[in-house]
C-alpha cells in the first residue's frame, strides 16, 4: 500500500452536510453508521444496511424538511449531489443514473457517437465486457475489443495493436473510445497501473480517441494508491461512480464529464428508463454519506493494516495481498474448517462470506472496520479459531 498524503487526498469537507440542511445534525460518524455497534463486516464494500436501517437514515436526514425532492431525477438533492459530485470529480458537470450499467453504455455510446467511430477498447476482465449483457451491442450498436485476458490492466502498446488493426481493415473502422475499470471486480479489486493509464490517456487523447473510466470503487482506489480522485479521472473524458457500494444508497450512479458531452443526457437518460420519479430517496443517502467517508474509510483501512501485521508470525491465520489491489484482501485458515471458523467469526461480531473452493476466504476492507481495535479483532479471530 503506497503512503497517503493527506493533503492530497479527496477533500469532501462538510460541503453535503450544508447543503442538505445538516450540518447541525447528528453526522455518519464510524460509529452511528455501523449496522451495530459489535458486527464488523469483512465483507462487502459499505455498510450493509439492512431496510429498517435504510429507513431510519431517511427519518433523520428528511426530518424538517432538510432535503428538497427532485421530479424525475432533476432538481432537488439530486442536483445537490451532482453537483458536489462534478466539484470532487474536477469536472464540468456529473448526471445522476439510476445504474452503473447504464453509466458505463451512456458514456462509451456518447464518446463514440462524439467522434463518429464504433470499436470501444477495454479489459477481458471489466464489468462492460462480461457482467452488462452485450448493451453496447445490443442497445448502441458498437464492437467491444477486449484486451489482456486474465490481466487487471492492459498496456498502451496492446491498445496501439488493436488500433492498427483497425485502422489497416479492409472496410475501415475506428477505435471511438477506450474504457479502464479501476478498480477490477473480477480481478478482487486490483487497479489499473497509474504510469500506464498516463501514457494511454496522452496518446488517446492525440488520437482523437475517447477515455471512459469505470470508477464504480474509485474513491477506495485513491484511499490505497495515494492518488486523489481527481487526478484519476483528468485522464477521462467521462467518469462513473457508484452511489451504492460505499455510499450505501439503495442504488444509483454518477456520470461525470464535460458539459458539451453530458448537457442532454437527461434524455438519453429518459429514453431507457432511467429517470426515476424519485431519485432523492437514493441522492439524499449517498450525500449524507459522502461527508467525511474520506476519514471514516482511511480510520478502517489503517485499522486493517495494524490487524495484518499483527497477524504476520500467527501460525494458523494468513493474509494474502491482491497484486495491484486494493480494499480486498485473502485470509487463509489453518488447524481448523473454514467454514467453521466462518461461523464462529459470526458469533464474535465479524461478517464473512463463504469460503472459496481451496477453503481461503475473500475478505474486504470497509469503514464497518474502524468499529474496533486491531488487538480487539485478531482476539474475535483467535477465539473462533480455538472455540469448540
Amino acid at each position: 500500500m503506497c503512503d497517503i498524503d493527506r493533503r492530497d487526498f479527496v477533500k469532501l469537507g462538510t460541503a453535503g452536510a450544508a447543503g442538505l440542511g445538516l450540518a447541525g445534525a447528528v453526522r455518519p460518524s464510524t460509529a452511528a453508521s455501523l449496522k451495530n455497534d459489535r458486527m464488523v463486516f469483512f465483507q462487502g464494500d459499505g455498510l450493509n444496511l439492512s431496510p429498517q436501517e435504510y429507513a431510519g437514515i431517511l427519518t433523520e436526514i428528511t426530518a424538517g424538511g432538510k432535503v428538497e425532492p427532485d421530479y424525475y431525477s432533476n432538481g432537488g438533492v439530486v442536483e445537490e449531489l451532482e453537483g458536489r459530485m462534478a466539484e470532487i470529480l474536477g469536472k464540468e458537470k456529473a448526471v445522476f443514473l439510476p445504474t452503473g450499467t447504464l453509466a458505463n453504455h451512456l458514456a462509451v455510446r456518447l464518446l463514440c457517437e462524439d467522434r463518429g467511430d464504433r470499436r470501444v477498447v477495454t479489459q477481458a476482465e471489466s464489468h462492460l465486457a462480461n457482467d452488462a449483457g452485450d448493451d453496447c451491442e445490443t442497445l448502441a450498436g458498437l464492437r467491444m475489443v477486449a484486451v489482456a485476458p486474465g490481466e487487471t490492466g492492459f498496456t498502451l502498446e496492446q491498445v496501439k495493436a488493436e488500433h492498427a488493426r483497425a485502422e489497416a481493415s479492409r472496410v475501415k473502422v475506428g477505435i471511438g473510445a477506450i474504457s479502464v475499470e479501476s478498480p477490477v471486480r473480477r480481478k478482487l479489486g486490483g487497479v489499473f497501473d497509474f504510469g500506464e493509464l498516463s501514457r494511454i490517456s496522452a496518446w488517446a487523447r492525440s488520437e482523437g480517441i475517447g477515455l471512459h473510466l469505470d470508477g464504480a470503487r474509485l474513491f477506495m482506489a485513491a484511499a490505497y494508491t495515494g492518488i486523489p480522485v481527481d487526478r484519476w479521472a483528468e485522464h477521462f473524458d467521462t467518469v462513473y461512480v457508484s452511489l451504492w457500494k460505499y455510499l450505501n444508497a439503495g442504488s444509483g450512479a454518477i456520470l461525470a464529464g464535460s458539459s458539451d458531452l453530458l448537457d442532454g443526457l437527461f434524455h438519453s437518460r429518459r429514453m431507457y428508463g432511467g429517470s426515476l420519479v424519485r431519485g432523492w430517496v437514493y441522492a439524499a443517502v449517498a450525500l449524507y454519506y459522502l461527508d467525511g467517508f474520506e476519514h471514516r474509510f482511511q480510520r478502517g483501512v489503517t485499522v486493517s493494516e495494524e490487524l495484518f501485521s499483527n497477524l504476520e508470525d500467527d501460525p494458523n491465520l494468513g493474509i494474502r495481498r491482491i497484486p495491484q489491489g486494493s480494499n480486498v484482501f485473502i485470509l487463509e485458515v489453518k488447524g481448523t474448517d473454514p467454514a467453521t471458523f466462518r461461523d464462529r467469526m459470526m458469533s464474535n461480531g465479524i461478517s464473512l462470506r463463504e469460503p472459496r473452493d481451496d477453503g481461503s476466504l475473500v475478505i474486504q476492507v470497509n469503514e464497518t472496520w474502524a468499529s474496533a481495535t486491531a488487538e480487539e479483532l485478531g482476539r474475535r479471530m483467535e477465539a473462533a479459531l480455538t472455540a469448540r
